[in-house]
């Protein structure tokens, strides 16, 4: 049977949606890990990145479920929601190849403001205190201020590693929203297939 045909579509669904499995299992499980070594203690953006990796393991789930079962409807829903995805993750990849230096500087001062304990963590792991600047009224956990050595403030060394890290967020994204496009478009063409063994005679 050709590459078009019903078995082909329904194994490529399939295999799309058992990397998707493994995809948002990896997700939580290193979520899991930061949490528990110590490596993360923001609450929030654990929380994000289990959210994250339940909701595509549910989308993962009804994709498996419609492509084993033939499900018209569950299909349906997957296509949808899988659009809706690949819009989303399409513009936010785009946006991350986007940023320039000073764009990435205001966006991590806010998220730099925003979120206290990510704050720690990074002054803890980057032995560095404030982003531009240290209040010495603030609380640093860093290694220098107990050590009573001058410390560098954070936006320098974050901002080493920040074009780095949106280039491969960004990477990582644009692969996997055409994945997305990919399974909408398998999905599309496998609900408008007949099952040959539920109706032998509508290929004849």
């Amino acid at each position: 049977m050709v590459c078009g045909g019903f078995a082909c579509s329904k194994n490529c669904l399939c295999a799309l949606n058992l990397l998707y499995t493994l995809v948002s299992l990896l997700l939580i499980g290193i979520a899991a890990w930061g949490i528990g070594f110590g490596l993360i203690s923001s609450l929030r953006v654990v929380g994000v990145v289990i959210a994250v990796g339940i909701f595509l393991f549910l989308i993962a789930l009804v994709g498996l479920i419609g492509a084993v079962k033939h499900h018209q409807v569950l299909l349906f829903f997957y296509m949808i929601i899988l659009l809706l995805v690949f819009i989303v993750q399409f513009s936010v990849s785009c946006a991350c190849l986007a940023l320039n230096k000073e764009q990435q500087g205001q966006l991590l001062e806010v998220g730099w403001n925003n979120t206290a304990s990510a704050r720690n963590d990074i002054q803890r792991n980057l032995n560095c205190c404030g982003f531009r600047s240290f209040n010495p009224n603030d609380t640093c956990l860093a290694s220098c201020v107990k050590s009573g050595h001058p410390c560098l403030p954070c936006a320098p060394i974050i901002g080493e590693y920040a074009g780095e890290v949106l280039r491969f967020v960004g990477g990582i994204g644009l692969f996997f929203s055409f994945t997305e496009i990919l399974g909408v478009w398998l999905t599309y063409r496998y609900r408008n297939q007949k099952d040959p063994r539920a109706n032998p005679s509508a290929f004849l």
